[in-house]
């Protein structure tokens, strides 16, 4: 009997798959195009184009698999030390933290954990320090379940020392300079090829030309004098309206990015696109109590990269990057809240 009902059960399942719908597969790894991807979700005019039925998305993008995005970073990582805190210590004060613990951190490394979650897997190329610390963040690269490709270099891993205050604020002190992957590295540059969204954090100009083999390649201005030599033009660029360290001027990028978005943190931000578009978008509610702001803004990179890479209309792309970044907010630390039951985009 048991064999019988085996048998019922994949007679069925035979009989479903005959049912789908066959999803074209396209060439993957193209150049930018004025007609690429964005071009489409933004449309001719300023309001996005209306959302495909998700059948139409998978055949007019090419992804991967039943859909899913094909994600990487290429960037950096640092270790960071984090200590809970009621308050930053003022001038000459001593503070003992009520929590402390230490992780990789940092912009690439962020991203590239929280694609793995949001998409079941990430591919990150970035270079670490020979010492324990840089052994440390390759561990727990590993441990968070990303693809790492890390180049090693003769010097100290970069670390940050991170408050995390009871205002939801994170004060950082960043320790050495930041080590970024180079295109002369012998990483597997070819791997970007087979990838639908690529976020920049960092690399030299040769690394930048190597992600740019990517379908949809995002970026931060913290790699600004970067990208401004690599002379790649980006689908997206992600700046912030609050940060002096992630606000980039008009006309700094040639050729300029497709796509310039400016956040705002609980304020939303805007956008500005070719021929001038612009548009805005408001933040997203929280799914409980904020708790610490670290992490929360490559969270956001990172999920507008992967939407972007998917083909979702910018307002939907925009709406979903805003959901990820405000459940970051409500967790301790950059991965305290797991993002991975947004799911994909």
């Amino acid at each position: 009997m048991l064999v019988d009902r085996r048998a019922e059960l994949q007679l069925a399942a035979a009989a479903r798959a005959r049912g789908r719908p066959r999803l074209r597969r396209l060439a993957r790894g193209l150049p930018p195009r004025r007609d690429g991807p964005l071009a489409a979700l933004l449309g001719a005019g300023r309001a996005p184009r209306a959302r495909l039925p998700r059948a139409a998305r998978v055949a007019a993008a090419p992804r991967g698999d039943a859909g899913v995005v094909r994600a990487g970073v290429v960037g950096h990582v640092e270790w960071v030390d984090f200590a809970v805190v009621d308050r930053v210590p003022e001038h000459g004060a001593i503070l003992h933290a009520r929590e402390h613990f230490a992780d990789a951190g940092g912009g690439g490394a962020v991203a590239a954990v929280q694609m793995r979650r949001l998409v079941g897997a990430s591919t990150f190329l970035t270079a670490v320090g020979d010492d324990r610390f840089g052994g440390d963040a390759r561990e727990r690269l590993r441990e968070h379940g990303v693809e790492l490709h890390a180049a090693v270099r003769e010097r100290a891993q970069r670390r940050c020392f991170t408050y995390l205050d009871a205002a939801h604020e994170r004060t950082i002190t960043v320790l050495g300079p930041r080590l970024v992957p180079h295109g002369a590295d012998p990483l597997p540059w070819a791997l970007v090829r087979e990838l639908d969204a690529v976020y920049v954090t960092g690399g030299d100009a040769d690394a930048i030309r190597a992600a740019r083999a990517g379908r949809v390649v995002v970026a931060t201005p913290r790699a600004l004098p970067a990208l401004a030599e690599a002379h790649v033009e980006l689908d997206a660029l992600v700046a912030s309206a609050n940060d002096p360290g992630e606000r980039v001027a008009e006309g700094t990028l040639d050729p300029p990015p497709k796509l310039v978005v400016r956040t705002r943190g609980g304020a939303g931000g805007e956008w500005t696109a070719e021929e001038g578009r612009t548009g805005t978008w408001g933040a997203a509610a929280l799914p409980g109590e904020p708790v610490d702001s670290y992490g929360a803004g490559d969270t956001f990179a990172a999920a507008l990269t992967l939407a972007l890479g998917a083909g979702r209309p910018l307002d939907d792309a925009l709406a979903y990057a805003a959901r990820c970044g405000a459940t970051c907010l409500c967790g301790r630390g950059p991965y305290g809240a797991d993002v991975s039951a947004i799911g994909p985009p």
